[in-house]
């Protein structure tokens, strides 16, 4: 997975970027009720479960849905069925629609992209672009993976060397996810981290909270 294109560089750098004003710093994911619960507290638990988010949850889905949104398959209603609660559905159809905001110097004729969910907006403005589609998803997800991070360094809280860690210690990871959902179909789209749709779904009524999600 490689490129010699430096505007394709540049335009993964600026879509992906966590100053691109898609509101992502304002959303958690679920782990802010994980910390409170407790089941984050450190930096190897943070790892933990964000490895299995990345590999078995919605990192995972997250990719299926941009690549085949990036082949032209119109799943920004299935994108939204997937959500398993409220503020995950909010999540990913407020992130699309301020990607698709924000990205329409890059649309056709500097026209508004059309909003969908945030994988299906990022794999369309992908395809119109001709940036390529390996090289878009791990992107995408190393992007998924830092805002998580952030919030994490945040809340837990933990230092920004730890959380850079986790990163570098996720790197494999997210990798090894792309990979494996190059020749994923749509019946591949599935997970099993109960745990943090569980912590999206208690989030909604959490007494303090600092996140949307």
């Amino acid at each position: 997975m490689t490129t010699t294109d430096p505007a394709a560089l540049l335009h993964l750098l600026t879509w992906l970027s966590p100053a691109f004003p898609t509101g992502g710093f304002a959303y958690s994911h679920g782990l802010e009720w994980a910390v409170a619960a407790g089941d984050i507290a450190d930096e190897a638990s943070l790892e933990s479960w964000l490895a299995d988010v990345i590999a078995h949850g919605t990192g995972r889905n997250d990719l299926i849905i941009l690549r085949h949104a990036y082949r032209g398959a119109d799943i920004a209603d299935l994108a939204l069925a997937l959500s398993p609660c409220f503020e995950r559905r909010r999540e990913t159809r407020l992130l699309g629609e301020a990607f698709a905001a924000a990205a329409a110097p890059w649309g056709p004729k500097r026209e508004s992209v059309d909003p969908a969910p945030y994988p299906v907006a990022v794999g369309r403005l992908g395809a119109r672009n001709a940036i390529d589609e390996d090289l878009l998803s791990a992107a995408y997800l190393q992007a998924f993976t830092n805002a998580m991070i952030s919030a994490a360094v945040r809340l837990v809280p933990l230092g920004q060397q730890a959380g850079l860690r986790v990163l570098a210690a996720l790197q494999p990871t997210i990798l090894e996810t792309e990979a494996a959902t190059r020749a994923a179909a749509l019946d591949d789209l599935g997970g099993a981290c109960f745990r943090s749709d569980i912590a999206a779904m208690r989030h909604e009524t959490q007494y303090t909270r600092l996140f949307r999600s």
